[in-house]
């Protein structure tokens, strides 16, 4: 996988939007507190989730997890290949992202599928582009801002700064076309 450039996003708005299921990606290997996983709603936009490396008051780190979003959602896999978080399993190999778009496959214990409340996340990139994020409505549940800032989810407001990757190509069956797609 090679390297990604990541970009500065700007959230333009947060929405609560009811139950849903939300999906932790439990690997085989540790992540770096500036390392996560690079999720979205849509192929061409995505954000970079956190893995729960930095401690929280109430519950012990887990270094292997990130929780990462709502089932729909893509995350990369091998051969620049997005896959859905709902089709990963143990074995499956994801796209470890770090805040300087320096990239290792690693590989899936588990998937851990539970309904949770979920929060909206959208997002705006220096070009126009954009990017969607449905993430567990959480305190918890975090993404990464410039610098490796880590971010709440339920804090998030429009203007906060979260780092993302925009991809250009559209996806079939999760492999790059050059063809019309749209997804909204």
């Amino acid at each position: 996988m090679p390297d990604l450039e990541l970009v500065e996003l700007e959230v333009t708005a947060t929405a609560h939007v009811g139950m849903g299921e939300r999906a932790c990606v439990d690997t085989a290997a540790y992540f770096g507190k500036d390392e996560g996983m690079l999720v979205g709603s849509h192929s061409k936009g995505m954000i970079l989730c956190v893995s729960e490396t930095h401690p929280l008051p109430y519950m012990p780190t887990r270094p292997f997890r990130v929780n990462a979003g709502a089932i729909h959602s893509y995350t990369l896999g091998q051969d620049e290949r997005t896959n859905y978080l709902s089709e990963l399993k143990a074995g499956s190999k994801v796209t470890a992202v770090d805040i300087h778009g320096r990239t290792r496959l690693v590989t899936v214990g588990r998937v851990k599928i539970e309904t949770r409340p979920l929060i909206s996340i959208d997002a705006v990139g220096p070009d126009g582009r954009t990017a969607n994020l449905i993430l567990q409505d959480d305190w918890h549940v975090r993404v990464l801002g410039p610098g490796g800032v880590v971010l709440n989810s339920t804090e998030l407001k429009p203007g906060d700064k979260v780092l993302g990757y925009l991809p250009v190509a559209d996806r079939h069956v999760g492999y790059p076309i050059n063809e019309f797609c749209l997804e909204k």
